[in-house]
């Protein structure tokens, strides 16, 4: 089952969910804690990097300085396709959000400042609506 790859169709398409909760990145020696469930887990040299919520976070006494809202694009992107990425960072850059992507098997994962979350899932309502618009 592969994804899309033409990037109108992405755009157009991306019905961007904001999802509810808090959440946190944060980086642990060992393994996953007991207690977290993690989101997201990035293995890296200087340790496992977990995405969990803040309320898993605080009890489990992990360290973090970013809270964002998460922000997932439902349309079934392609892991080859080109520009989803970069279009929808630009989105974001442009109104002075950051933007921390993580690409799954089926969709892409957005990380957003939680304060800022809903105006970012707008803004990319927005876009989505640009690239639906019949090119003339």
């Amino acid at each position: 089952m592969s994804g899309e790859s033409d990037l109108r169709t992405l755009l157009s398409g991306m019905r961007p969910l904001l999802r509810p909760g808090r959440y946190v990145f944060t980086t642990v020696d060992g393994g996953v804690p007991q207690g977290t469930a993690p989101v997201v887990t990035v293995a890296e040299e200087e340790g496992l990097t977990l995405v969990v919520t803040q309320e898993e976070a605080d009890a489990a006494g992990l360290p973090y300085d970013y809270v964002a809202g998460w922000i997932t694009l439902r349309v079934h992107s392609a892991l080859d396709a080109v520009g989803l990425t970069a279009a929808v960072s630009r989105e974001l850059a442009d109104a002075g959000l950051s933007c921390n992507v993580v690409a799954g098997f089926h969709h892409d994962h957005l990380f957003v400042p939680h304060e800022q979350a809903a105006r970012a899932a707008a803004l990319l309502e927005e876009l989505s609506g640009r690239s639906a618009a019949p090119r003339e």
